[in-house]
């Protein structure tokens, strides 16, 4: 629930100020917060939950490419 509330609050840092950083970090935690969803509520074998894993990587790449974006300009 935590990531859920801090991707509302980046999106509307990002409605405010329109700096795409603020956008990338709403679409991550949305990612986390979809990860922590799935991995609570799906009853899942051990050797499945490296797809959560992956889509945790993805929130994190997200992060990643928000930041460089930010710095290239």
């Amino acid at each position: 629930m935590g990531c859920a509330v801090v991707a509302i609050f980046f999106a509307r840092f990002w409605r405010r100020s329109r700096d795409r950083l603020f956008l990338w970090f709403s679409l991550a935690f949305s990612v986390l917060a979809a990860s922590y969803t799935l991995l609570g509520t799906i009853a899942v074998a051990t050797e499945w939950r490296v797809w959560v894993f992956v889509v945790r990587l993805v929130a994190f790449c997200l992060i990643a490419y928000g930041i460089i974006e930010k710095n290239r300009r």
